[in-house]
């Protein structure tokens, strides 16, 4: 699987590409297997919607970069409503050389983001308690993404944890190396660290369920 996605990035042309296209075939079904073993272990103990398997084909239509083709195999596992639910989740990024795990809320729409960060405020000391536990840290360490400057408005410029709520998306990430996902128990391995997820996204989850109306 990332033999092929490293000789992909290096022939990223649709000829090289329709040429072995048979070990295409191969390493999407290891993939795939793989995504649905973790699905299963995941559903086992929390709530996922279908799980989504992103296609290997770049939308090239707003991209100056035209490569056809990823060089990563992913899959998402949301809670609740679907393949294009805004609810925070778990991610999965099989790449050569940069695979990881991330899960949480990614670019929340601006009046979902707004709402997020109300809820952060209004119950930080509960979501620090997720947030600084020390097994999670030890996994996922701290938030990241882009972050605004200042303080977004509305909220007091010297609250207490401010630069948290300056994010403007609520993502962790664990990044592996690719013989933490060719040994024998790289799945179970994955749920153990998934399940240190699901208070993280249980959290974010509620408020975007208040925000719908479905807490």
């Amino acid at each position: 699987m990332f033999q092929f996605l490293t000789d992909l990035a290096k022939n990223n042309n649709k000829e090289w590409f329709d040429a072995h296209k048979a070990d295409y075939e191969s390493a999407k079904l290891q993939a795939t297997t793989f995504f649905k073993h973790i699905y299963a272990e995941i559903a086992a103990h929390d709530t996922v919607a279908p799980l989504k398997i992103y296609r290997i084909y770049r939308d090239l239509r707003f991209s100056k970069d035209k490569t056809p083709y990823k060089t990563h195999f992913g899959a998402y596992m949301t809670g609740f409503g679907g393949r294009t639910s805004p609810y925070g989740g778990y991610y999965i990024h099989l790449e050569p050389g940069k695979p990881f795990l991330s899960g949480g809320v990614w670019c929340p729409a601006p009046a979902m983001l707004k709402q997020l960060r109300k809820d952060l405020f209004d119950n930080m000391d509960e979501f620090l308690q997720i947030y600084e536990d020390p097994k999670f840290r030890k996994v996922f360490g701290e938030l990241e993404g882009d972050k605004l400057s200042r303080m977004p408005q509305g909220f007091p410029t010297e609250a207490a944890h401010g630069e948290i709520l300056k994010y403007k998306s609520f993502v962790v990430s664990s990044v592996k190396t690719e013989a933490f996902f060719c040994a024998d128990d790289w799945i179970d391995r994955t749920v153990e660290d998934f399940k240190l997820l699901q208070p993280f996204n249980h959290f974010l989850n509620y408020t975007i369920g208040e925000f719908f109306g479905k807490a």
